[in-house]
């Protein structure tokens, strides 16, 4: 979990374009109307997906390296880093608003060219993709949902109780400081050791994650951002009522960043949920099940 007007866009490639007989891969900045660079990686066949990946502040790169990419068998993949993450450049006003995060989505689904398209959102991007959905439904194919929060407190809230099972410890969150409580209860938890299970029981998995997410320096302004913003931290699964899109939940048994049970609180009219045995990355610790769940959604 570490993890939403358009004037002129400019659109200009940077690195590299790369093409072979029936996909390309292109590496891109995309700019905003308020001068933000969004990093763009386009690759694979088939209708576009949009990755939304969350943090708040993380970057699309893990998800890509560490088997997101098996999605480009049959999808046009878009791996963007949001303003103030990773590859993307901040905005001068620190304009991380929800609806400002919106269009951002909006500009990329804008350059694939095509009227719908899917989204893959992966933990606190949930959020995100949800606003979109909403604001946009006539242009979401459908909503994969992995391993997402829609409701942070009660995704920290589940943390904290797993970590005082783990470790023995009695850390108790008042409604109005589950922040602090998380902060302190996560502490003591990598005082022990035991970090790592927070987001898998597999170390190596959770070890070759940091791998990559220290492999460059990255943008982190949105991370700073977010937690002194209480939009993000409401309760937005009541609202999943109202999004009539086709969406797939994907979740894990052992999902102690979320909640293993999290996606209960989900209501959406036209939802199909699939549990695999795993934690918060099942896309690299369960890729084969992970990929043949998206396929047979997106078929």
């Amino acid at each position: 979990m570490r993890n939403r007007l358009l004037l002129v866009l400019i659109f200009f490639c940077i690195s590299y374009s790369t093409y072979s007989q029936d996909e390309r891969v292109i590496t891109t900045h995309v700019f905003t109307p308020d001068s933000v660079a969004l990093f763009v990686k386009e690759a694979g066949k088939g209708t576009p997906c949009i990755f939304v990946h969350g943090g708040p502040g993380a970057w699309s790169k893990s998800f890509e390296e560490l088997g997101g990419s098996v999605l480009e068998q049959k999808l046009t993949m878009y791996y963007f880093d949001q303003r103030g993450c990773g590859r993307s450049t901040s905005p001068a006003n620190n304009d991380y608003s929800p609806e400002r995060m919106v269009e951002d989505i909006e500009t990329i689904r804008k350059q694939t060219g095509e009227n719908k398209v899917y989204l893959i959102a992966h933990s606190f991007g949930g959020v995100l993709a949800l606003k979109y959905a909403e604001k946009y439904p006539d242009h979401v194919k459908g909503l994969i949902m992995l391993n997402a929060t829609l409701y942070v407190d009660n995704s920290l809230l589940n943390q904290i109780a797993f970590i005082n099972k783990t470790i023995g410890t009695h850390i108790v969150a008042p409604k109005d400081s589950v922040l602090q409580a998380f902060i302190e209860a996560k502490a003591q938890l990598r005082k022990a050791g035991l970090e790592y299970k927070i987001l898998s029981n597999n170390k190596a998995a959770v070890d070759e994650l940091d791998r990559v997410d220290n492999s460059e320096e990255r943008n982190n302004s949105f991370a700073r951002a977010a937690f002194n913003m209480p939009f993000y931290f409401g309760d937005f699964t009541k609202e999943t009522k109202n999004v009539k899109v086709p969406v797939l939940i994907i979740t894990g048994t052992k999902d102690n960043n979320i909640g293993p049970e999290h996606y209960k609180l989900f209501r959406f009219p036209n939802q199909h949920v699939k549990i695999i045995e795993g934690g918060h990355i099942l896309y690299y610790e369960r890729n084969k099940e992970f990929a043949k769940a998206v396929f047979q959604f997106v078929q």
